[in-house]
């Protein structure tokens, strides 16, 4: 172990006349270098939480209003209104205060620090409210492409002054509750109306009536009150109840991945990419402990409407901790070490040395000793990630059973209290343009792997394979995807622009051999212990082979062309899903597009219902003839519903709130149990660009990445991601089972591809008729003038 390579720098000798200390200088040394690095950090966490109780004030403008104010009496002028004399005639009768013991000059000078003060406290709480009134403006957000009314312009000039930086997170809105007709208001009763026969609609507006004169009023009270306790009414049950709570096996079912560059690989050595990275993820930790991230920003372009980073806060040093009725998120500060998995062994690797992080030359050297480590893994320990992959309630027994005391307790400390997960792949992935399943297989690596070589449970797996690619797995209770794709974009554009690679391509820096030796964690694992190691090795690896899943890449045309087109990419992209889908199957189905909320405090995600009355009309007159008008207001359709959603007015977190509201006071309804119990067919994700100052992809077209994906949500239906990428690429994966014999990821791929430009069909078929009518015009007008 790590701490029993300390310890031999402290040493004594008992002898008769006495104790022999013998201390070892590079220990003390190191050991000093840490607590001073300890107690930066204390300061720095001390400062920003000065700086956050301030925003959007800052401690010197304090010493500015005491100024004034002192420099006001000096010159005998009262701002105050003759408040400062009332607090000097007031102050407390105190010993030490007392106006015996105090000048006149001495009680006005106290009197003007203390009305000064009251003052900046009341500016600060006052532009606070007007940030947060700024920011509750959403106008913007519903109004046409091109267009911007007078009150946006008003509200764009005012933005940037207001946020200029800082701790924001104070002034962001609370999550606004619906009203609770949401359940019976046309909104929701049109999501599924494309989707019902007369019957089954009129059953379930009868559902509904009867749930908004019965329930609906109980259950919307008590939610009102943890809407005005909670900083956000939705998200700690959201993670609670969806996440946590589940039993089902995680892999697949919950997490979900990340890709490296699409076309570039900076270099081929394995422990040489994998210390870059893992430097880089140290330097975007530091940064974010010492709050030095830049906001992220809605309107990039335009620098305004921050977007929440607490789900950030969560990244490193987290693990998910199994238990028999409901899991819980473990978040530990300032961890030191990773754990790295290879070949069935795992290790322990300190990431500090003097005070300092490990530089990326040193980590190379750590993950190269691994990489030739030839000892065999113990009994039970090839396998033993299997647990975090099968079904929690084993787990959970076995974690208190097998691994509460001893070798086995301290070696899964080892691991859940790590800064993160790393295994380091012993079999090539990445894309290949010469091999057309080159996606499929990273994918399902990525989302899966041997199901034992990735612990699950971390808040991210770094996965790095010998030819030099990396991609993550994620677990989803702490945060969503975008939270780890912020973190991912750093990483590359670090890695690839500022670190960097010798010619070899080893990391740049000196080797430092006189780093201790990674550590192997030990185990003392017993036969049963195994046997339900296996059981839950064989359960995950039958929902691992199960999954059907294709990723690949449409160049047709990017955001780029369907911006010419004045309509929104997630809005086209979305309708050419539904129509896929309806190609695909026959039929239409419940959709669900994610959308953040993360406008608001702690906001999380609300649902788009993307299957709506318009644009089943569109996909039924597209297999009968084009007919681009029933797009557009398709369209128009689905980018409104996105706005609400992404402004708090979406309806499935409210109406999956009310149900919590309705099992905790043992309210039975058959409405909530009904819109629960929907099957999403067709589940949707867009992975989004958010630091595209980072890489200029305009100069470097070949530093993209290809996006992320996750398992299918439904049995007989698929899960799609996508990612758009610059102007001419966007990435798709989809994710199926291959026991339904209804679906097939191939098959939808290529309906999806046909969909895409046949939808693109439409705007060429438009802007033909529009040059030809051009055309006729001007032949006309020359023809009046030749007369």
């Amino acid at each position: 172990m790590a701490e029993a390579h300390q310890a031999v720098g402290f040493q004594f000798t008992v002898r008769p006349d006495g104790v022999d200390l013998r201390l070892s200088q590079e220990v003390i040394k190191n050991i000093y270098l840490s607590g001073v690095t300890a107690w930066k950090k204390r300061a720095i966490q001390f400062k920003n939480g000065v700086l956050a109780g301030v925003y959007p004030a800052s401690p010197s403008s304090w010493l500015i209003v005491v100024i004034a104010m002192m420099s006001s009496l000096y010159i005998r002028i009262d701002p105050s209104l003759g408040m400062i004399d009332a607090i000097k005639d007031n102050l407390p009768v105190v010993p030490s205060l007392s106006r015996d013991c105090m000048s006149v000059q001495t009680r006005a000078v106290l009197s003007a620090i203390l009305f000064a003060t009251g003052l900046w406290l009341f500016l600060i709480y006052l532009l606070r409210y007007t940030l947060k009134a700024l920011l509750s403006y959403h106008g913007w957000i519903f109004e046409s492409h091109g267009k911007m009314s007078t009150s946006t312009k008003v509200w764009l000039v005012r933005m940037p002054v207001e946020l200029s930086g800082g701790p924001y997170a104070v002034s962001l809105m609370l999550l606004s509750l619906p009203h609770s007709h949401t359940v019976f208001s046309p909104q929701y009763l049109d999501s599924v109306r494309p989707l019902l026969d007369s019957d089954q609609y009129d059953q379930m507006e009868i559902l509904a009536n009867d749930f908004k004169d019965s329930k609906a009023a109980q259950l919307q009270r008590y939610l009102m009150l943890k809407s005005w306790w909670a900083t956000n009414y939705v998200s700690d049950w959201w993670e609670e109840y969806i996440y946590l709570r589940g039993r089902s096996p995680i892999m697949v079912n919950s997490n979900f991945y990340i890709m490296d560059l699409l076309y570039v690989t900076p270099t081929h050595r394995q422990a040489a990419r994998a210390g870059n990275v893992v430097h880089a993820m140290l330097k975007y930790r530091r940064k974010l402990e010492r709050g030095e991230h830049a906001p992220v920003m809605l309107l990039r372009a335009l620098g305004t409407v921050p977007m929440c980073s607490s789900q950030m806060e969560r990244m490193f040093n987290t693990t998910r901790i199994p238990g028999i009725e409901t899991d819980i998120v473990q978040h530990l500060t300032d961890r030191k070490h990773l754990v790295v998995y290879h070949k069935g062994r795992f290790f322990q690797v300190w990431l500090y040395t003097g005070g300092r992080h490990l530089l990326p030359s040193e980590l190379e050297t750590q993950f190269q000793r691994i990489l030739n480590d030839t000892s065999e893994p113990q009994p039970g320990e090839l396998k033993l990630a299997a647990l975090t992959a099968g079904n929690r309630v084993p787990w959970a027994r076995a974690r208190i059973k097998y691994f509460g005391q001893g070798v086995n307790r301290v070696s899964l400390d080892a691991i859940e209290s790590a800064a993160f997960f790393l295994t380091l792949d012993d079999e090539p992935q990445g894309y290949d343009p010469a091999k057309t399943d080159s996606l499929d297989s990273y994918a399902k690596s990525l989302l899966h792997g041997n199901c034992y070589d990735r612990w699950f449970d971390k808040s991210f797996t770094l996965i790095s394979y010998p030819n030099g690619k990396m991609g993550i797995n994620a677990e989803h209770s702490w945060a969503d995807a975008p939270i780890v794709g912020h973190m991912w974009e750093y990483v590359l554009a670090t890695d690839c622009f500022q670190l960097g690679y010798t010619e070899e391509g080893h990391c740049k820096g000196d080797v430092n051999k006189g780093l201790p030796h990674p550590t192997r964690l030990q185990w003392q694992i017993q036969k049963e212990c195994q046997g339900v190691i296996e059981t839950s090795y064989r359960s995950a690896k039958q929902i691992a082979d199960d999954v059907d899943f294709h990723a690949y890449l449409f160049s047709d045309f990017g955001k780029g062309l369907i911006k010419k087109c004045r309509t929104s990419p997630d809005a086209f992209i979305q309708l050419a899903l539904q129509l896929a889908q309806f190609r695909d199957q026959g039929v239409f189905c419940l959709t669900y597009e994610s959308s953040m909320t993360r406008m608001f405090r702690d906001g999380r995600t609300e649902t788009v219902r993307s299957c709506t009355s318009e644009a089943v009309a569109f996909v039924r007159a597209m297999e009968d003839t084009s007919r681009l008008g029933l797009f557009r207001k398709a369209a128009d359709t689905h980018q409104n519903m996105y706005r609400l959603a992404m402004t708090g007015s979406g309806i499935d977190r409210h109406l999956f709130c009310l149900y919590i509201v309705s099992k905790y006071l043992g309210v039975d309804s058959p409405f909530l149990k009904k819109v629960l119990s929907e099957p999403w067919k067709l589940s949707t994700s867009q992975t989004p660009q958010q630091q595209l100052n980072l890489v200029d992809i305009t100069k470097f077209p070949k530093y993209v990445g290809a996006g992320g994906g996750f398992g299918p949500v439904a049995d007989d239906g698929y899960g799609v991601s996508y990612i758009i990428v610059g102007e001419n690429l966007i990435t798709f994966h989809i994710s199926c089972k291959f026991s339904s014999a209804d679906t097939d990821s191939c098959r939808f791929s290529q309906n999806i591809q046909k969909a895409m430009l046949d939808i693109q069909g439409l705007f060429k078929a438009e802007n033909d008729k529009k040059m030809v009518e051009l055309g006729t015009h001007v032949q006309l007008e020359n023809g009046k003038k030749h007369i």
